[in-house]
């Protein structure tokens, strides 16, 4: 009599439909009623002994930057049976910026849960993780660096941009310039509902250097995705093409056991960060790689980071730090244009998910050609990285400024606080004729961390109060515990670390308290004594936020710091074993 094809293997096989058999006391019954019921949605015993690749489904009807999901997962499906794979794919949490309440943040570390669990739960070789919008990219990339398995990003990629009235407009650099106009009363409401219609001109993520953007470079940079994955618009046969490509590869990845820890090691985070300061990302990029890196055991180094930006220039001309968009990034090259400029801060040794280093895929990417998007390091668009690092007396954890897309006339300044308690606060006196501010003055706005929102929503984008817009000014300083778009601009101080809602100095700023700012000196610093500090904080101690039930209750009893990623401290690697950049 044959050998069942249901009993264990010599040597155990752990692969395909055999891998992470449900638990029913029976191994031989566990895979006997597994392939029962696949094969009554039509599959052979030939499919079924293929690799299986894995294919994570975040479309969604509230996600348009998810809105070619179809398309990428039909040629993602190709390119795995072209190489000889099972493709299978499965429904994740999808998760998009401006539809999600409190703020996409919140949901995040949710997302990476579900992604882990589903990719450790269900018979897989190889896992593509379809992302776009921006928390999807970091929650997939967090989810798999703790389940382990050979994994390969696609990026959804950027909408194309519109026009309105003969401008090129996109998304959402461009959405906060038109609004900024309309509350300085220069534009009316029916411009307003006009360029509304124009802004978003396909599906896709913002086509300026947003979140979205910054994760999509970051994850290239990274290894993670095919090369020239993170430029090509969501709506070209180059996006569907780089999904084929993405299918193939992730079978070959299975078959080569290429485990995401081989990939996501310290010199590949130490390229990400380097990427990172040279496009003038989103301020957001830092917690996510952050929160990634802390899933492999590793701690970004804030410090080290700030010196990298020192002597890593911003290369990109995109918006909102330039003026291009991501199309014309994918018109001059992409990222191979940009590494290639950058190619003597890499480090060229890293391992890519295709199985060669970053080196070798710079070096096939070929010589390059003239374009006017990326510029040499000789030329840039700004001397230093798009980000520094600041610390003092209110934020002795660290504290992030975008310095490339802030006005260098106010980041050498001091002046009053203007202080408003949380978003509630905000959003009731901002518009108030009767606001004492000026233009010297320093908006701060409390509670909006990690616990304070909760969520750390996108509110450090404080707006101009409107009696200053309608005089005219275009930036102040403003200062938070919380985030910004990678779309917006100005000279806004962001996660000020520990936030106020725990206590941090942040919490005892008031009205008319001095603060300077030195982005030279790398310096926030409230200008009141540690012993004043001391007495407002015994007068007016904090009450931390607390939730009943669910997961709210389970974020505020579990998040850390923006200088941890904003991760739950439950989620990271059991081991921190080294810092990146490493020194030396």
């Amino acid at each position: 009599m044959p050998p069942s094809p249901f009993e264990p293997t010599d040597p155990p096989d752990n692969s395909g439909m055999r891998k992470g058999l449900t638990s029913y006391g029976d191994q031989g019954f566990s895979l006997f009623l597994r392939k029962a019921f696949i094969k009554g949605a039509g599959f052979t015993d030939a499919a079924l002994d293929r690799p299986v690749v894995g294919i994570t489904n975040t479309g969604s009807a509230y996600n348009p930057c998810h809105g070619n999901a179809p398309q990428l997962i039909e040629a993602v499906k190709r390119g795995v049976m072209l190489a000889g794979g099972l493709p299978m794919d499965f429904p994740t949490i999808s998760i998009h910026e401006s539809f999600a309440a409190p703020t996409s943040m919140f949901l995040r570390n949710l997302m990476s849960m579900d992604t882990e669990e589903l990719v450790r739960a269900q018979p897989m070789d190889a896992v593509v993780l379809i992302g776009g919008c921006d928390k999807t990219v970091p929650a997939q990339l967090m989810g798999a660096a703790s389940a382990g398995i050979p994994s390969i990003q696609l990026i959804t990629g950027s909408m194309l941009t519109g026009s309105h009235r003969g401008e090129r407009v996109g998304a959402c650099t461009d959405c906060r310039r038109y609004w900024a106009r309309y509350r300085a009363d220069e534009i009316d409401v029916e411009e307003t509902v006009d360029v509304n219609n124009q802004l978003v001109a396909s599906v896709g993520t913002c086509s300026v250097m947003g979140t979205a953007s910054t994760m999509a470079c970051i994850a290239e940079a990274l290894g993670m995705t095919m090369t020239g994955g993170a430029s090509p618009p969501a709506v070209t046969a180059d996006r569907i093409r780089i999904a084929e490509q993405t299918g193939a590869q992730a079978v070959q990845m299975a078959r080569d056991r290429l485990t995401i820890d081989k990939v996501l090691t310290p010199a590949a985070f130490e390229n990400a960060m380097r990427v990172l300061l040279a496009i003038g990302g989103s301020t957001n990029g830092i917690v996510h790689l952050t929160a990634i890196a802390g899933r492999m055991g590793l701690e970004i180094d804030l410090a080290a980071l700030d010196r990298m930006g020192r002597d890593t220039p911003v290369l990109l001309d995109l918006k909102p730090s330039g003026q291009h968009y991501m199309e014309d990034f994918h018109a001059a090259g992409g990222m191979a244009t940009l590494l290639r400029e950058l190619k003597p801060l890499l480090k060229l040794d890293a391992m890519t998910v295709t199985g060669r280093t970053l080196g070798e895929e710079i070096e096939r990417a070929g010589p390059g050609f003239k374009q006017d998007v990326v510029r040499s390091i000789a030329n840039p668009i700004y001397a230093q990285g798009g980000m520094a690092v600041l610390r003092g007396n209110l934020a002795p954890g660290g504290a992030i400024i975008k310095q490339s897309a802030a006005d260098p006339k106010l980041m050498e300044h001091e002046g009053r606080a203007v202080v408003f308690e949380d978003i509630e606060d905000l959003a009731t006196r901002i518009d108030s004729d009767d606001l004492d501010v000026t233009a010297q003055d320093m908006l701060v706005l409390k509670n909006i961390g990690p616990k304070g929102a909760p969520g750390m929503p996108e509110a450090g984008y404080i707006p101009i109060p409107r009696k200053l817009a309608r005089a005219g000014v275009k930036d102040i300083v403003r200062i938070s515990d919380g985030r910004m778009s990678g779309t917006a601009f100005g000279t806004i101080v962001l996660h000020v670390t520990p936030e106020s809602a725990i206590g941090g100095p942040l919490a005892y700023v008031q009205n008319g308290d001095r603060i300077r700012l030195s982005v030279a000196n790398r310096e926030v610093a409230l200008l009141v004594s540690d012993e004043e500090l001391a007495r407002r904080a015994k007068a007016s101690p904090v009450v931390e936020p607390t939730a009943e039930r669910g997961y709210r209750k389970l974020f505020l009893q579990s998040v850390m710091q923006a200088d941890k990623g904003v991760d739950f401290d439950f989620l990271r690697a059991a081991k921190m074993v080294d810092k990146v950049p490493r020194k030396g």
